[in-house]
């Protein structure tokens, strides 16, 4: 008999045993998995993205990433536009797990693609870079979100940055709260601890109590880089 032959056979054999076989179920995405959108902020001394949270699930974490453009051309471009103003840009990436991000997390993200966007990604913003590679260099926050009601009397903000260029961003503590990013230039070898200021209800702190809380002057504070409310009542 010709060993061709039984070759043939045992490959449609295998072929039927294939077309038989119930297909495998798909892996379930995980409770953080979505579209992770993000407020992107910085300059030429580094680039930062912060993860726009909400009280429930797969966004209900606060999460800051100081990042690079994988794309070293790009990656300079994006920092000089920033430099220095405070226009909203966000970033739109593609899906993924957000717990990936989480201090000794199994796979870590490393990288990830999204639009660059000038303005909100959401409400109307204009993609300036589509499918831009974003590499994470280190995860400067990650923590989950309380859904419970809870008012406090001050809001404090963490120091984002630690050269002349530098942001506070408002920890969420409270529900309602509001989500702030203001950009300030500071003094050389200044502190880089969190500050805190007197909160009014949702309403954002005046530039001169940030500055008092910093100890430099009102004209130190460049501007709210991204305030809002709505996803955090």
């Amino acid at each position: 008999m010709n060993p061709t032959f039984f070759s043939r056979r045992r490959a449609l054999a295998g072929a039927l045993l294939l077309a038989c076989a119930p297909a495998l179920p798909a892996l379930a995405a995980g409770p953080t998995y979505g579209t992770h959108g993000m407020a992107l902020f910085g300059g030429r001394e580094a680039l930062y993205a912060s993860h726009l949270p909400m009280f429930h699930a797969p966004h209900d974490y606060q999460v800051i990433l100081k990042i690079r453009v994988a794309d070293p051309k790009l990656d300079a471009a994006l920092r000089a536009r920033l430099d220095g103003k405070t226009a909203l840009w966000t970033i739109e990436p593609d899906k993924f797990e957000l717990d990936r991000l989480a201090p000794g997390a199994v796979a870590p993200l490393r990288q990830f693609d999204a639009n660059v966007v000038l303005g909100h990604f959401e409400q109307g913003g204009k993609t300036q870079y589509r499918h831009v590679g974003i590499v994470v260099e280190e995860v400067v926050l990650f923590r989950r979100l309380s859904p419970a009601t809870l008012e406090n009397a001050s809001a404090r903000y963490m120091q984002v940055g630690t050269g002349r260029q530098r942001f506070l961003v408002k920890t969420i503590d409270s529900r309602p709260d509001f989500d702030h990013i203001v950009a300030y230039r500071a003094a050389p070898g200044a502190e880089t601890g969190s500050v805190t200021v007197p909160k009014v209800a949702l309403q954002q702190p005046a530039a001169r109590e940030l500055a008092a809380a910093l100890g430099v002057a009102p004209s130190s504070i460049g501007g709210t880089v991204y305030f809002y409310t709505d996803d955090l009542r």
